[in-house]
């Protein structure tokens, strides 16, 4: 592996390109990028999936998003949609300046929200030969179901609003938390839901606990994702090859199983496949050994066919 940057309209974004065994630079290998998750970082989920496709042979390209983790961008901590799938279209400019990249023979691979970015973008970057998603989520069915209580979605603009009023008027930007920041605190909270458990365990704790992933979240930058639809279109514009993978454990309220099953359904891709893992809750799909062996079991035909 080694640490590398591409460019984003004016910034750097950082990555992290992973190496086949063996590395000739003089030979053409396919290429993968993958996508973190949303709050992730390229060090945490992303860099297994990408060291394990980089043992098949594959160059895995894992970035972190435009304004998150080592990246640069204009702001920090934004989770803004447009520049989310653009970051994706600036891999694949880097990639294919690379003269051992096979440029007919790049995919994508993305996680939970990151999967949902990587569908959005594989419907206008045709450069994309295969696209798999990891329990993908639709960060903008989230947004506009919020806690889930009436009017959600309404409420949380109106708040939204009156702070982009503060900040014009020179209050500083408001930073939020994606999750509790630690056990006590999702206790506090008298939280049960599997996924919000689960985060707090993944990302507050040594399992999944990085630098680049500090639980913050700019707010004015949520209200892009309100009217924004990873899926908008897939009917019509998402034709390349698709592999789904899902847990089939407990669900909770990121969604990724129904949203498996939407895409599944609505993908016009000829070729398509759901795999739903046995028992599996979404954060069992991060990093759990035997959860990760069954789907990397199912990447490893897919992108060996189609890429």
């Amino acid at each position: 592996m080694k640490a590398v940057t591409f460019k984003h309209k004016t910034w750097d974004v950082a990555a992290n390109l992973h190496l086949p065994p063996d590395f000739d630079e003089t030979n053409k290998y396919p290429a993968v990028v993958v996508a973190h998750p949303i709050s992730s970082c390229k060090e945490q989920t992303a860099a297994i999936y990408a060291g394990r496709l980089a043992g098949l042979g594959y160059l895995a390209l894992a970035f972190d998003a435009s304004t998150q983790g080592a990246s640069g961008g204009l702001g920090q901590y934004l989770e803004d949609p447009a520049t989310r799938v653009e970051d994706f279209r600036c891999a694949v400019d880097y990639l294919v300046t690379l003269g051992c990249v096979d440029e007919n023979r790049i995919g994508v691979l993305g996680i939970c929200g990151g999967g949902g970015y990587a569908v959005n973008a594989a419907m206008t970057e045709r450069r994309f030969k295969a696209v798999g998603t990891i329990v993908g989520a639709n960060y903008g069915r989230l947004a506009r179901e919020g806690d889930l209580s009436a009017d959600a979605a309404i409420k949380a603009m109106e708040g939204i609003s009156r702070q982009r009023t503060a900040e014009a008027r020179g209050a500083g930007a408001a930073i939020t938390t994606y999750i509790p920041r630690s056990q006590a605190e999702l206790d506090a909270a008298g939280i049960k839901d599997v996924d919000v458990v689960e985060a707090v365990d993944y990302y507050t704790t040594s399992r999944g606990q990085k630098p680049g992933s500090p639980n913050k979240l700019n707010v004015v930058s949520t209200g892009a994702a309100f009217n924004w639809d990873a899926f908008h279109l897939a009917d019509r514009l998402l034709t390349q090859p698709l592999q789904v993978i899902i847990g089939g454990g407990q669900t909770g309220l990121f969604g990724s199983y129904r949203d498996g099953f939407e895409l599944f359904d609505k993908a016009r891709s000829e070729k398509k496949d759901i795999f739903v893992v046995p028992g599996a809750t979404h954060y069992d799909l991060y990093d759990k050994p035997d959860c990760v062996d069954q789907a990397m079991a199912r990447l490893a035909v897919f992108y060996g066919e189609n890429l």
